[in-house]
């Protein structure tokens, strides 16, 4: 055995050393291009000229209009686009935007994109093969530099740099010329836009237009230039040619019209911008309001332990959060709230604020094991009056357009559609006069380890809407109403007009073994 343990351990640094760079990239700090560089951020500068500083937004809570606004944001960039993703999944929505990408890119539209790591497990090269477009730059964020060559070793070199490696790049941001904005919770990948015909993620985002789009614009470059993000061909042993991003391109586009042809319903309902774009409407429907971009810092991630309050966006939102007096809306997809989320919760009900919370049920969550970092905070926050609603799944009837089938609802706007649907939002309305959107959770992981980023607005039109999507999804026949009767919880819903009370939580049998052992094994504060 002493003989062959030294064997072992060559082999294990062998497989880690298997993904090591063999490129010398150079990595050149870059900024953000300046809104009058183009003929697009001009008119948006012009637009917002009369409203003295302030910026414009709107809600783009249904999944199709947030497609199209970020392909037609691409179509109408014309110095820059700056792309920040934790999720990158592929899709025929992710490969349309993609397409969409090279065009800008090859009309001269500096593109650079931002990947958290973990998108890219398995997929450096065909990653970097669009980098090999000269206009094009890809970085990954907090990159695993040992053992990227298969999925073993990559998991134990995650494991063996825990410390670091469960920080992660949560942010999602889309800017087009530093001048128009999308900020929000959907990652890109067909089930964030109603493409995949088995999962809806039901979500929230936010069209922000003029000086926040500057102020975002500066998140992205202090991610960008952070010591953190590398090149993506730094982890290749060659880098892609020009070649191969011409094959690239032919396959892309070979993939896309077999789709037009084989799901000619989705497809068109993907591309319906290319015929009807919505943009210059949306434009003149902004709402205007003063704001705050808020983001966490990068060097978050650096932390030997929790991190500086200082380097945390919940430390620019604290103000809003202690100073909340009548009513505190939370919708996020998952809520693990902690001793000192308890403590805020109950204190902020206990002074007379009425406090809902919204999230996932447990037969409805995309993360069991979350739920079990939540559920034995539920008694106590229900004890001081706080209101628990939890969105039920959504069974969907599989329609021919190959998303999610008609709304629950009468609009076809609805937020919260029929498919098998998740909760994916992230929201806050703090006293029906400010509204924060972003990609945070009420949770440890969004809180500590991952960052983060949003913008709160102050604004009661603003707010009344991010605040009716949250009762929306609250109704009964959507959620479940957790309560306490008689010292123990049970969940009112209503089916077919008719309320019943279930005093069983709903969902199967794996999903509550999965929530019952993360909350035995103490996993709370990694959730």
């Amino acid at each position: 055995m002493r003989i062959r343990q030294p064997l072992l351990a060559l082999l294990l640094l062998a497989s880690l050393f298997g993904g090591c760079t063999t490129l010398n990239v150079p990595r050149e700090p870059s900024q953000a291009l300046p809104a009058a560089d183009s003929a697009f951020g001009r008119s948006i500068q012009a637009q917002a000229a009369p409203h003295q500083g302030q910026s414009g937004f709107r809600l783009l809570s249904d999944s199709a209009e947030a497609f199209t606004a970020r392909a037609e944001l691409i179509r109408n960039a014309q110095s820059s686009l700056d792309l920040q993703y934790y999720i990158v999944h592929d899709g025929i929505s992710t490969r349309i935007l993609v397409s969409e990408l090279l065009k800008a890119a090859d009309r001269g539209v500096r593109v650079r994109i931002l990947l958290d790591d973990t998108t890219s497990d398995g997929l450096d090269r065909i990653i970097a093969t669009l980098a090999a477009h000269p206009k094009i730059q890809i970085r990954v964020f907090n990159p695993l530099h040992l053992g990227r060559s298969t999925v073993v070793t990559r998991t134990m070199g995650r494991f063996f740099n825990l410390s670091q490696q469960h920080r992660r790049m949560h942010n999602k941001l889309w800017v087009a010329d530093n001048s128009a904005a999308i900020v929000g919770g959907r990652n890109l990948g067909d089930e964030y836009f109603d493409a995949e015909p088995n999962l809806n993620f039901t979500d929230i985002d936010m069209l922000s237009v003029g000086p926040v789009a500057e102020q975002l614009g500066h998140s992205f470059d202090q991610y960008w230039n952070s010591a953190l993000s590398k090149p993506i061909e730094q982890f290749l042993s060659t880098k892609p040619t020009a070649r191969d991003l011409r094959n690239t391109r032919t396959r892309l586009d070979e993939s896309l019209e077999e789709t037009r042809k084989q799901n000619h319903a989705l497809y068109q309902q993907l591309m319906a911008y290319t015929t009807h774009p919505r943009l210059d409407v949306w434009r003149r429907e902004l709402i205007w309001a003063w704001n705050q971009a808020l983001w966490d810092a990068p060097s978050k991630v650096l932390s030997k332990g929790e991190p500086d309050p200082h380097l945390l966006l919940t430390t620019q939102l604290a103000p809003e959060l202690n100073g909340v007096s009548k009513e505190l809306i939370m919708v996020s997809a998952y809520i693990v709230p902690g001793q000192s989320g308890l403590v805020y919760l109950t204190g902020r009900a206990d002074a007379g604020v009425s406090v809902s919370l919204l999230t996932n049920s447990l037969e409805a969550t995309d993360v069991p094991a979350t739920h079990g970092g939540y559920a034995p905070y539920r008694k106590a926050l229900l004890e001081h009056g706080v209101q628990l609603f939890e969105l039920r799944r959504q069974p969907g009837d599989n329609g021919d357009n190959g998303g999610s089938g008609p709304s629950l609802f009468h609009s076809g706007s609805s937020s919260y559609r029929s498919s098998d649907s998740s909760l994916h939002s992230k929201a806050m309305i703090f006293d029906r006069q400010k509204a924060f959107i972003g990609s945070f959770n009420f949770d440890p992981r969004s809180v500590l380890w991952n960052t983060e980023v949003g913008v709160l607005v102050d604004n009661p039109q603003l707010a009344g809407r991010v605040r009716e999507l949250a009762l929306e999804g609250m109704a009964p026949a959507l959620s479940y109403h957790a309560r306490l009767e008689k010292g123990q919880i049970v969940w009112v819903t209503e089916d077919d007009g008719k309320q019943h009370t279930l005093t069983e939580e709903p969902g199967g049998w794996w999903r509550h073994f999965n929530s019952w052992l993360s909350s035995m094994v103490g996993l709370e504060r990694m959730l």
